[in-house]
């Protein structure tokens, strides 16, 4: 649970936040190419496959496509959805910058997964990339769609580092936002 978070005077928030990712979804190319790397090399269990057809305004007919699940603890899932037209995947893919950009996605993760899940990109020669933000530990690799996907182990003083951020949101952005640019991570080594 949260603490409360440092509120704009005048915000309404929801009365009740969302409570977990339930999926994210992306676009593949190959299911098969897209199962090997998340299931076998990652080890994250596929849990579901829907095979369906439906009708969408942006194409503007009906298409057939399958979606599959690949599971988080927390019940959430990574989802993909592969088309069995190519003009379609063409619309719908993700376009991504050269190098895939800054956009990711990251999962929470126990140390014990995140060396596992080092030696097994390692094990598989997975280009890959790990980071020390101070407040976590970042695993970063890309599937072979282009999805980056970041596994982070959180520090051992997390519970801390969020309640000084929590304490001081509003105030730093208003900081950054009028040109001030000095950091303010003082606990990411350099």
């Amino acid at each position: 649970m949260l603490d409360q978070p440092d509120v704009k005077p005048g915000a309404k928030l929801l009365a009740e936040l969302p409570t977990r990712l339930h999926h994210h979804a992306f676009v593949v190319k190959d299911q098969e190419v897209n199962r090997h790397f998340f299931e076998d090399i990652l080890g994250m269990p596929l849990v579901a496959t829907w095979c369906e057809r439906a009708y969408h305004s942006d194409f503007g007919r009906e298409f057939d496509y399958c979606h599959t699940f690949y599971a988080l603890a927390d019940g959430g899932a990574l989802a993909f959805f592969q088309f069995a037209d190519n003009d379609i995947y063409e619309k719908a893919k993700a376009i991504l910058p050269p190098g895939g950009g800054w956009w990711h996605i990251a999962l929470k993760a126990s140390q014990k997964s995140f060396d596992e899940l080092l030696a097994r990109v390692k094990a598989h020669g997975i280009q890959h990339r790990v980071t020390d933000h101070g407040y976590c530990v970042s695993l970063y690799v890309t599937s072979p769609d282009g999805l980056r996907v970041e596994f982070t182990v959180d520090a051992a003083d997390v519970e801390r580092i969020n309640a000084i951020r929590r304490a001081d949101a509003h105030s730093e952005l208003t900081r950054w936002l009028s040109g001030d640019r000095h950091i303010n991570n003082d606990i990411r080594p350099h």
